[in-house]
C-alpha cells in the first residue's frame, strides 16, 4: 500500500443483494477494500457490475447484507456530512442559485455559523470550481459542466472526509470533462481529501488515481487486483502518451478488463463478440446481389466530395457561421473518422450529408451526383438507433429493406435482412422485440439496419456514445468486422481519440466553431483488420494518439489555436511603441 497513513475507510466481506427469492439479484459478492487516508482510488468496471452499488454503501445509503463497511474503525450505519458524494446527474435545486445551493448544503452540516461565515465558506468552494462568475445563476442557465462544478463545490463545502464520486463525469463533453479532470485533480492536490471514483474510463482512472481497482461483472462481484499508478503528479494527459509506463498500465488495465468483462458474458450464455455464426450465405460469397448491384460506382477516385461546405444560421445578433468552407475528398471504400470538441461543427457536416440539414454554401457530391434532402442511399446511425420498439429486431431492419430492394424477390429481401443480422451477431435474436433489449442489443440492429440498406454512404453520429466502455469496444469490432466484408464509404464522428484511430483511414481534425474548418487530416496507416488489443501493441499507435491529443490540447480554449493566437500577440507586441517590460501579453 501507499504511504498515506492509516486506513480511514475498510470494506471487510461485504455482500449485497436485492429482491427475494426467484426475482434475488446478487449484486456484490464479498468485498474487501482498505481506503487510506488522502488516498485517490479509482475502482473501474461496466454498467450492471455493481460501482453505483459499492459507492451507496460506503455513502451509508444502503446496508451490507453480510460483512463490515467501516468509516475510522466504526460501521456506516446511515449517511453523513464525513462522506461527500456527486452523482452522475447534477441533483440541484432548480429555484435556487449557485450561492443558494451552496449555502443550503453548509447550513445544514455547520448550523452554528452565523451568515457572513455561511457566505464565506460557500464563496470559497464556489471559488475553488470557477464558478465565481455565475454566482446568482441557477441550474437551468448553466450547461452541463457547470452545474456538476456546483455538484463538486456543494460536497467539498460540507467539508466531507472522503468525497464520494460516482461516474460525475461520464454525461459531459470530452473537453469539459478534461476540464473538470483537471480540477478535481487540483482540488485533490489541495485539500488532500481521501477520493474514491467511480468511473468505466481507464485514460480518466490513470489521470486522477493513486490505484486502480477493477470491479469485476456481477452477479456476486467482487474486486480484481490493485494497479498501482506510479506517475509523478501533476500529469499531462497529452504528456503521458509518451510514457512507457503509461502505455503499460493502460494496455494491463484494458487488457484485464475485456478479459474479465468477455468471461462474465461467456459464463451468461452471451460471449460478448461477435460469434462465429453461419450467415445465410457461405463465407466465400459476398453479400446479396441486389446489395452488390446497388453498391457499384464509376466514380472510385472522387467518391465523395464536400466543396466549400458551410452553415450559417440566422441569430438575433445576426449571422452566425458554425462550418465555413469545409472541404475534402473521399475515395470510394474509405472510411474516415471527423474528431473535435464540442460545437466544432462535426454533427453539422454529417447532418448535411445526411440531407437533414440544409447547405447554405458549398455542395456535397455522392458518386457524381449532388445531395440534396435525405435519401436512403446514405444510412444514418445515431446515438439512439430510433427503434419501433413494438417490432422486432428482423422487422424493424425489413421496413428499410422493403423500400430499398421493392424490385426483388420477397425471399432475396429475407436474405438480406437475415445476412446482417447474423453478421452483428443477431442470429439467435432477431425475432425479439427491441423493447426486451439492451442498450448494447438495440445498437447492434441499428447497425444492421443501416448496412442492410447498402449504403452508398454510411454516416454515424457518436453511435457507441452512450455506451458503457466494454459494450462500446465490442461494437467498435462489430462495425470494423462488417465494414471490412462490405467496403462501404463512411463517416464517424466521434470524440473518443481511441475510436477515431481504430476506425478509420483517416482522422479529419476540425478546428473549433463558430467558424469551423479541418485544421489537419491524418493518415492512419495500420493493418487491417483491426482490434483494441492489437492496437495497443502496434509501434506507431501512440504517435498517432499523440498528434491527435496534440491538435485536441491547441484548439481546447477556442475556435482559434494556441499557435494562432500567440502569433497575434506576437504581433501586437512587435507594433507597440513603447513596450513596458513587465507587460505580459494577455490571449
Amino acid at each position: 500500500m501507499s504511504n498515506f497513513g492509516a486506513p480511514v475507510l475498510e470494506l471487510k466481506n461485504a455482500k449485497k443483494s436485492f429482491g427475494q427469492g426467484s426475482t434475488r439479484t446478487d449484486v456484490l459478492g464479498g468485498i474487501d477494500l482498505a481506503i487510506e487516508e488522502g488516498e485517490f482510488v479509482a475502482i473501474v468496471g461496466f454498467s450492471g457490475s455493481g460501482k453505483t452499488t459499492l459507492i451507496n454503501l460506503i455513502a451509508g445509503l444502503e446496508t451490507a447484507d453480510e460483512g463490515e463497511v467501516l468509516l475510522k474503525g466504526k460501521p456506516i450505519t446511515g449517511p453523513g456530512p464525513d462522506r461527500g458524494l456527486v452523482f452522475q446527474s447534477y441533483s440541484l435545486f432548480p429555484w435556487l442559485t449557485v450561492m443558494d445551493n451552496i449555502k443550503l448544503a453548509v447550513e445544514s452540516v455547520f448550523p452554528e455559523l452565523n451568515k457572513a461565515d455561511t457566505e464565506a465558506k460557500a464563496q470559497h468552494y464556489i471559488d475553488m470550481v470557477g464558478l465565481s462568475h455565475a454566482i446568482e445563476r441557477r441550474p437551468a442557465e448553466l450547461s452541463g459542466g457547470m452545474r456538476q462544478r456546483v455538484s463538486v463545490a456543494r460536497a467539498l463545502a460540507m467539508s466531507p472526509d472522503i468525497l464520494l464520486l460516482d461516474e460525475p463525469l461520464s454525461a459531459l463533453d470530452a473537453l469539459t470533462r478534461s476540464k473538470l479532470q483537471d480540477e478535481i485533480e487540483q482540488i485533490w492536490e489541495q485539500d488532500k481529501k481521501t477520493v474514491i471514483m467511480i468511473t468505466n474510463d481507464v485514460d480518466e482512472a490513470i489521470l486522477l488515481a493513486d490505484r486502480i481497482i477493477p470491479l469485476n461483472p456481477g452477479p456476486n462481484a467482487t474486486l480484481g487486483p490493485d494497479f498501482k499508478v506510479d506517475l509523478d503528479r501533476p500529469r499531462d494527459r497529452t504528456a503521458m502518451n509518451s510514457s512507457q509506463v503509461f502505455k503499460k498500465l493502460r494496455a494491463d488495465v484494458t487488457k484485464y478488463l475485456m478479459d474479465v468483462g468477455a468471461a462474465a458474458q461467456e459464463a451468461a450464455g452471451d460471449d460478448g463478440v461477435l460469434p462465429n455464426v453461419t450467415p445465410v450465405f457461405p463465407e466465400n460469397k459476398r453479400p446479396p446481389k441486389a446489395f452488390r448491384q446497388a453498391m457499384e460506382s464509376h466514380h472510385e477516385d472522387r467518391y465523395l466530395e464536400f466543396f466549400n461546405l458551410t452553415k450559417v444560421y440566422p441569430t438575433p445578433k445576426g449571422p452566425l457561421t458554425v462550418v465555413d468552407g469545409f472541404e475534402t475528398i473521399l475515395k470510394k471504400g474509405e472510411f474516415i473518422t471527423l474528431i473535435g470538441h464540442s460545437g466544432c461543427g462535426k454533427s453539422t457536416v454529417l447532418s448535411m450529408a445526411a440531407g437533414l440539414n440544409p447547405i447554405s454554401d458549398g455542395g456535397i457530391v455522392l458518386d457524381g451526383h449532388e445531395i440534396a434532402g435525405a435519401n436512403p442511399e446514405r444510412a444514418v446511425v445515431f446515438q439512439s438507433p430510433n427503434l419501433y420498439t413494438w417490432l422486432t429486431a428482423k422487422e424493424n431492419v425489413m421496413l428499410g429493406v422493403d423500400r430499398v430492394f421493392p424490385h426483388v424477390s420477397a425471399a432475396e429481401r429475407n436474405d438480406i435482412v437475415e445476412y446482417y443480422l447474423s453478421r452483428v451477431g443477431l442470429k439467435d435474436a432477431m425475432h425479439k422485440p427491441t423493447a426486451d433489449m439492451s442498450n448494447g442489443m438495440k445498437q447492434r440492429v441499428g447497425i444492421a439496419r443501416a448496412f442492410a440498406l447498402s449504403p452508398k454512404l454510411l454516416l454515424l453520429d457518436e453511435p457507441f456514445g452512450m455506451l458503457d466502455s466494454l459494450t462500446r469496444w465490442e461494437l467498435q469490432e462489430v462495425l470494423m468486422e462488417v465494414w471490412d466484408r462490405t467496403k462501404v464509404t463512411a463517416i464517424c464522428v466521434t470524440h473518443d481519440v481511441d475510436e477515431a484511430i481504430l476506425l478509420a483511414d483517416r482522422v479529419v481534425m476540425m478546428t473549433n466553431g463558430p467558424h469551423a474548418r479541418i485544421g489537419k487530416i491524418m493518415d492512419v496507416d495500420l493493418p487491417r483488420p483491426r482490434s483494441r488489443k492489437a492496437l495497443l501493441e502496434h509501434p506507431k499507435y501512440y504517435e498517432l494518439r499523440e498528434q491527435l491529443l496534440g491538435f485536441l490540447e491547441e484548439y481546447e480554449h477556442g475556435h482559434q489555436g494556441k499557435s494562432e493566437l500567440k502569433a497575434q500577440e506576437a504581433s501586437k507586441t512587435d507594433i507597440r511603441i513603447e513596450p513596458e517590460p513587465q507587460t505580459k501579453a494577455v490571449a
